[in-house]
């Protein structure tokens, strides 16, 4: 498993590498800025590598047994973004690209790298709810679920004002499969999704209109529906919460989903190789070292590198359900189902927003993507793992 992971982190920093140090750069490009982000990526896995090692030097119930405390900061962290974005101009909470999800200190005025807590949230979430759901009271009755669902929906209202929707779009699958685990009655579970699709429409049209257009953008892929919504101003605003524009949405929303799709395809098979196609020698593609890295693989490297890559996933993914199913702690397997499924659904929503299955979120890839605090998280999680199928409790044969 750690093979894995720490071959998954080789190839983002390769591609970090790749997309500021293409072997044929075009005059017109503007990759100066991304040519030193390797190294950065470098310390960051040096830094993660550390969170790795750190987290299994104490048993990881000793971890749970302070959960509480550690999700507690991280909510408190969360409250300040919102102060610095909402309420008093907060020196260290910039506001970037209309979002407030960084922390950003300076030491004898060097700036450090940026903080995200949203990213160290799903860790400290994961933590907190399995440590409340290794009792069976706490989700066989329905009334007992509205603990589970508090633990939920407090940092997913803070992490969704900042705004930012991946992070909020990974927790759900997180709390039913870690309730299903656990235990509770499937008949609750289909109560609460039917619940969640009747509101469903009330919270659509509360949502602001660039989110409206982020998520429908997957339907606006389509020229047919894009002619229909031009033609219908009722169509459009329910859409995209204003009159559409094709020419405004190519522009704006769909540039990003669009130049992906270009990206991933152009790679075919094989790929144009390590450092080379136009989307690594032009400035075709924003965001490729991070929330769209995945595209810049497919390119370099074709579909059969695609494929290798998510070879890689599965493998921990694999470990991961093992370590769960063979661990008799309600604690530790739910810690590590909660970690496979932030894998997975992390992985799968990246890829799938990146070909156009969903929308751009900016949920980046884990191991790979560019960025400290998602690193350090993913690489922490694959520690947590680690420690919870090797402090497996001692069992006993029943006698022959």
């Amino acid at each position: 498993m750690l093979g894995a992971a720490l071959a998954l982190v080789v190839i983002g920093i390769a591609t970090v590498y790749s997309v500021g140090n293409p072997a044929e750069a075009s005059p017109a490009s503007q990759i100066g800025d991304l040519a030193g982000l390797w190294q950065k990526q470098l310390i960051f896995a040096v830094v993660a590598l550390i969170g790795f090692v750190t987290v299994n030097l104490v048993n990881y119930r000793r971890l749970g047994a302070v959960s509480y405390w550690i999700f507690a900061l991280i909510l408190v962290l969360l409250a300040v973004l919102l102060l610095g974005k909402y309420v008093v101009n907060i020196p260290f909470v910039p506001e970037i690209n209309g979002s407030c999800r960084w922390l950003r200190f300076e030491v004898a005025g060097r700036r450090l790298p940026m903080v995200q807590p949203s990213e160290f949230c799903k860790l400290a979430y994961i933590l907190a709810l399995a440590w409340y759901l290794r009792y069976r009271s706490n989700y066989r009755s329905f009334r007992a679920l509205i603990g589970p669902f508090v633990l939920t929906l407090l940092p997913m209202v803070l992490i969704l004002l900042e705004p930012d929707l991946g992070t909020v779009l990974l927790m759900m699958p997180i709390l039913f499969t870690m309730l299903f685990v656990a235990g509770a009655k499937v008949k609750h579970l289909l109560i609460i999704v039917a619940l969640a699709i009747l509101v469903s429409p009330l919270l659509w049209l509360k949502m602001e209109s660039y989110q409206r257009t982020r998520i429908s953008s997957v339907l606006l892929q389509s020229s047919w529906i894009r002619d229909k919504a031009e033609q219908s101003p009722l169509l459009g605003r329910i859409l995209v919460g204003k009159n559409f524009s094709t020419e405004e949405w190519m522009r704006d929303r769909g540039y990003q989903l669009i130049r992906s799709k270009y990206a991933v395809a152009s790679g075919g098979v094989t790929g144009y190789g390590f450092r080379k196609g136009p989307f690594i020698k032009y400035d075709f593609l924003p965001y490729r070292y991070n929330d769209l890295i995945f595209a810049t693989i497919a390119h370099q490297w074709g579909f059969l590198g695609s494929l290798g890559l998510l070879a890689l996933y599965v493998f921990i993914v694999a470990c991961g359900l093992e370590i769960a199913a063979n661990n008799t702690d309600p604690f530790g397997r739910l810690l590590a189902v909660g970690i496979v499924v932030m894998f997975v659904v992390e992985a799968l929503v990246n890829v799938s927003m990146t070909v156009g299955l969903m929308p751009i979120t900016g949920l980046t890839l884990p191991l790979v993507s560019h960025g400290g605090s998602s690193l350090l998280v993913s690489m922490t999680s694959v520690g947590l793992l680690n420690n919870v199928g090797r402090c497996r409790p001692f069992t006993v044969a029943p006698r022959k």
